[in-house]
């Protein structure tokens, strides 16, 4: 008689399946040495950032009288007590620019947040109902998509009580949000009609629930892409409007503000108009470095090749 052999089965430890998923990732994201190099880069300014207060070695809005002007320690005439020089009324810069990274990265978030939170639900709605909401929702975002960004921009801060920072990031995420909105309604109308979706609308899943439960997870790549190149985008503009007085006033130490202020400089003070350019070209081009890092390791297209 033959002894019946028994079959162990294998359970999965939770968060298995989790732990393979962030593993792929991380092999497709590190292929691309730029994209780490970036990541890296941004981990540090957001680092200094949190830090702010602690590494700064002078406040940000201190003036040292007895020192206008003095150009980074390694120059002639440079002070050791400001390595990076001060500007105009004798402020730090390395302490403004530190401190500046506080607002850039502000920025970037509050913008992104605001667009991506608006812009979905536009998009989903849009892409789901389609007929007239979804004409009309489209048209508007069009007509937004007609102006040049930055133009806009400057209109709708021009239309609030008057320039600042929050202003600035109200106009610039109502500016991104078309980008989304396109997006989304782009991937749920690619998404809609598939099995699964059909299978949870059988079973009685409501709307509501189909929308963000079943479709918009499946949309969530390339949506996390476009977040972190327009993450660098907020950034930029933030920067440009401060530098045409739209922005963030000064004292505030805002890079673009920093850079407006210190235009008159430009010929016999080169450090007050050369590193806040620096700290900007630095954090967008790590952030659009790791963005495309996020496409490789996202698209199924990019994966496959």
């Amino acid at each position: 008689m033959a002894n019946s052999a028994t079959t162990a089965t294998t359970v999965p430890a939770p968060g298995g399946g989790r732990r393979a998923l962030l593993r792929e990732f991380w092999f497709y994201f590190s292929e691309n040495r730029g994209a780490v190099i970036g990541m890296w880069v941004f981990l540090f300014v957001c680092a200094v950032a949190v830090l702010a207060d602690l590494i700064a070695p002078h406040g940000a809005t201190d003036q040292y009288r007895d020192a206008l002007l003095k150009p980074p320690f390694w120059q002639e005439g440079g002070d050791p007590r400001f390595i990076l020089g001060t500007d105009a009324v004798g402020r730090d810069m390395l302490s403004r620019l530190i401190h500046g990274s506080r607002y850039s990265l502000f920025v970037g978030c509050i913008v992104v947040t605001g667009a991506v939170a608006v812009g979905v639900i536009l998009g989903l709605i849009a892409g789901y109902v389609g007929g007239s909401v979804d004409s009309l929702i489209m048209r508007v975002m069009d007509i937004i998509l007609a102006f040049p960004s930055l133009l806009l921009a400057l209109v709708l801060v021009a239309l609030f009580d008057k320039p600042s920072l929050t202003n600035a990031m109200i106009a610039i995420a109502i500016v991104q949000q078309p980008h989304y909105v396109r997006l989304t309604r782009a991937a749920v109308m690619a998404e809609k009609n598939r099995d699964y979706v059909i299978a949870a609308k059988v079973a009685g899943a409501r709307p509501l629930r189909l929308m963000f439960h079943t479709i918009l997870p499946n949309c969530l790549a390339p949506l996390i892409v476009q977040a972190a190149l327009s993450f660098s985008t907020a950034i930029l503009d933030a920067a440009a409007l401060g530098f045409l007085g739209m922005g963030a006033q000064p004292p505030t130490p805002e890079w673009g503000t920093m850079l407006a202020e210190a235009r008159e400089f430009i010929l016999r003070a080169w450090w007050v108009v050369t590193l806040p350019g620096i700290a900007i070209l630095v954090t967008v081009l790590a952030i659009n470095l790791m963005g495309d890092g996020l496409r490789d390791a996202l698209d199924p297209k990019l994966k496959r090749s």
